[in-house]
């Protein structure tokens, strides 16, 4: 499987979970839509473009589990979490409800909104190690008051890789009548998808991380309840338009003026090739990979796994606490010296080092990180 990605083969790469990885034949039918572009801009972006998003809107649709008339492409999940914050109307004093181990970018737009409206962003704390589903669910509601209006969850934290128990949330949310936004980045391609089934208000999750896609492809899914409330983060033609094609919804959000959509355009490439190689089988792989090398990462760093080790908890990414002063310094060695593309997380004051495992990983990566941790520790200060 590596020979079918574009990275350098001399860097052991283990982040997947940051930014992706694209393959070839999907790398090479995005450039054919940008070459598409150049070769006549006018009746791409006017004529060809509708038609080729109408295409991979049904075939996302179907791979997330929506109506295609749901959901909207945005350039990543920062983006549609800063539309639909600009549109919430809370006032003064009243709450958000969150975790600790949402993603900074999420905690930074929610404490942005709440110094203009006068609301209140919760981060409920939840305990690590992590002993079960239940345990979760009793503390994040422990953060709920009579104030709560919102709750904001991500499925899968970035800095833990823990898997959290999103379906329960949302559907208690539901029963004491709160909006519910998912950050669900790290969820299509990595786990079974089905939105109508899961039913949040909003959900937001990524293309071009676990399915595969080129950088700069992500979906926002709203509920049709809060559809027409909803309004565009950029103001452009099809803001009351004279001659609407589809639903004002759709047209508010899907015309933003000139920019390159091929990201999106290119789905349909997208879902081919994971079907092509049933990626489901491939994903299972390494998940098992993951899970067999948990317990040996904790032992070497001198700590506690953050969960159970099993799958409900843990999917292609595993996060180890690392005991470090100089977590910057950490990340530099690791690529300068043994040429391992590994982050380093800070969450909480706490820093953990996360490997993700995608195809083209195999044990014989992870033993190499292991091996540097190994001389890391005998030869340096970096790790206590």
């Amino acid at each position: 499987m590596k020979d079918l990605f574009l990275l350098d083969p001399t860097v052991t790469y283990l982040n997947h979970g940051s930014f992706g990885a694209c393959p070839k034949p999907v790398f090479e039918a995005f450039q054919q839509m940008q070459l598409e572009l150049e070769t006549q801009p006018v009746s791409f972006i006017l004529q060809k473009t509708p038609v080729y998003l109408a295409k991979a809107k049904e075939a996302l649709a179907d791979y997330i589990g929506c109506d295609k008339n749901d959901f909207f492409f945005t350039p990543n999940p920062t983006v549609a979490i800063n539309t639909v914050m600009r549109s919430l109307k809370l006032q003064p004093e009243e709450e958000i409800l969150a975790t600790d181990h949402e993603y900074g970018a999420m905690d930074m737009t929610w404490h942005f909104y709440c110094k203009k409206t006068g609301s209140k962003y919760v981060r409920q704390n939840i305990s690590l190690p992590v002993q079960s589903k239940e345990q979760i669910l009793k503390e994040f509601w422990k953060g709920y008051s009579e104030k709560t209006r919102v709750v904001f969850i991500n499925q899968m934290s970035s800095a833990t890789a823990l898997i959290f128990p999103v379906k329960e949330i949302v559907e208690k949310a539901r029963e004491l009548g709160l909006i519910t936004i998912v950050d669900g980045a790290h969820v299509p391609g990595h786990f079974d998808l089905n939105i109508m089934d899961l039913n949040p208000d909003y959900y937001t999750g990524t293309l071009h991380k676990w399915m595969l896609a080129p950088k700069g492809s992500t979906f926002l899914y709203v509920n049709k309840k809060y559809q027409d409330a909803l309004d565009p983060l950029v103001v452009s033609w099809g803001y009351e338009t004279k001659a609407p094609t589809k639903s004002q919804f759709l047209e508010n959000h899907e015309h933003q003026g000139t920019r390159d959509v091929a990201a999106f355009l290119c789905t349909p490439a997208v879902i081919d090739f994971l079907e092509k190689h049933n990626w489901k089988e491939q994903s299972d792989k390494c998940k098992q990979i993951v899970l067999d090398n948990y317990q040996r990462f904790c032992d070497l760093l001198d700590t506690k796994p953050l969960c159970p080790v099993n799958n409900e908890f843990l999917g292609q990414m595993a996060s180890i606490e690392v005991n470090t002063d100089e977590p910057l310094a950490l990340k530099a060695k690791l690529i300068n010296d043994y040429n391992i593309e590994i982050p380093v997380m800070n969450l909480n004051g706490k820093y953990y080092i996360r490997y993700s495992i995608n195809a083209y990983n195999s044990q014989a990566d992870l033993d190499k990180l292991y091996d540097a941790i190994v001389d890391i520790k005998k030869n340096t200060k970096l790790i206590k």
